[in-house]
């Protein structure tokens, strides 16, 4: 199952505010054995969003949707959940008791509104100020607040996919590598041959120029189970030795 998040919002894009969510979530997921397939970054366009939601529903993908989940004429994201999904709005009574409890079974229509979702959705709590988010088929619909969203997804990671865990978190390791020959295209066949011999494992390579004083260099290394990276990153340094190119552990 691919795992891919989708954040929202017109101040991210134009650079009003600067997106939080993308890192805290590769946090958790690297905190389970478990990583990032993609990232998609909208305005808040509810075309667009349905377009996007439409595809990575139909890929069978597990989603975080960061954002426009909100009740104001800016916000997007429930409309667009609901087209993707070809269901109308309405409020969802889960969503109605936990409004009212926050709001001493005071909440009026207004406030009740942020929690009309696509029919046939659950919710998900939310432990800040009890106003839900929601998911279904493996998308979690979140607010854009951090501090509401983050305890949300991880939430949703414990309660739902615990399965998927790796109960031993994956390491990667690198070298830096300097000298006249080192550039990735001169370690071509060095690196194809990593890839062959360790398919499990995934391989990065990652030039610098260098600036100054400081010596062009290329950070090569492979992600992976413990074991097996060991032994790559062996195989590596035998390589480059042989071919007289210096190189340091990163740190």
């Amino acid at each position: 199952m691919n795992i891919g998040a989708i954040i929202i919002g017109d101040e991210i894009l134009s650079g009003k505010r600067q997106d939080k969510h993308f890192a805290r979530l590769a946090e958790l997921l690297a905190a389970r054995g478990l990583r990032l397939a993609w990232v998609e970054y909208l305005g808040d366009e509810q075309a667009r969003i349905a377009a996007t939601l439409k595809r990575s529903l139909a890929a069978g993908d597990l989603v975080f949707s960061f954002g426009g989940i909100g009740n104001t004429p800016d916000d997007h994201t429930r409309q667009a959940a609901a087209q993707a999904l070809g269901v109308d709005l309405v409020l969802h009574p889960d969503a109605e008791r936990e409004i009212q409890a926050r709001f001493d079974g005071q909440a009026d229509a207004v406030r009740l509104q942020m929690g009309v979702f696509p029919r046939g959705v659950d919710i998900v709590p939310n432990p800040f100020n009890r106003i839900p988010g929601f998911r279904v088929r493996d998308h979690h619909f979140l607010p854009g607040f951090p501090q509401m969203a983050h305890p949300m997804a991880e939430w949703a990671l414990d309660t739902f996919y615990a399965h998927l865990f790796h109960p031993h978190p994956t390491v990667d390791k690198a070298f830096l590598l300097t000298g006249p020959n080192c550039y990735e295209s001169a370690l071509m066949d060095l690196m194809e041959r990593i890839v062959t011999s360790y398919p499990t494992l995934r391989l990065f390579s990652l030039p610098s120029i260098g600036e100054g004083r400081q010596r062009r260099h290329l950070e090569l290394g492979v992600e992976g189970d413990p074991a097996l990276v060991g032994r790559a990153m062996e195989d590596i340094r035998l390589d480059v030795e042989r071919r007289g190119i210096a190189w340091r552990w990163r740190e």
